[in-house]
């Protein structure tokens, strides 16, 4: 009996100090909203994605990990740019390809002249 006298004694005593220190706020009151903190997209607009550029992506982090906005749209700029680059290197290589089976035809104009014979 006299340990639940103590152990609701205990809860009161807590359940005061809570309920003061919430009530009285401090000083200062509330703590501000703070603004998030937003995605630096630090991507090239002018060139080509290099590994660097990748390398420094740093997504901002949210209650839940990443804001998706933010990693949905550099994995889209991302994706077009791979995309983009496929595309010129299949036309590098289809344009070399062609380029190579073509007869080979000797320029005349680029050729020694042969010696005349003189009499």
């Amino acid at each position: 009996m006299v340990m639940f006298l103590f152990l609701v004694v205990a809860l009161a005593v807590v359940v005061a100090a809570v309920t003061l220190s919430v009530v009285s706020g401090g000083e200062s009151g509330p703590l501000p909203e703070v603004a998030p903190e937003r995605f630096q997209d630090p991507l090239p607009p002018d060139r080509p994605v290099n590994r660097a550029d990748v390398e420094s992506i740093r997504f901002p982090l949210v209650p839940r990990g990443y804001r998706m906005a933010d990693v949905d749209d550099a994995l889209s700029r991302l994706g077009a740019e791979l995309a983009e680059r496929d595309a010129r290197i299949n036309d590098l290589e289809s344009a070399l390809a062609g380029a190579q089976a073509a007869p080979h035809t000797p320029h005349t104009s680029l050729d020694k002249p042969e010696p005349e014979d003189r009499p």
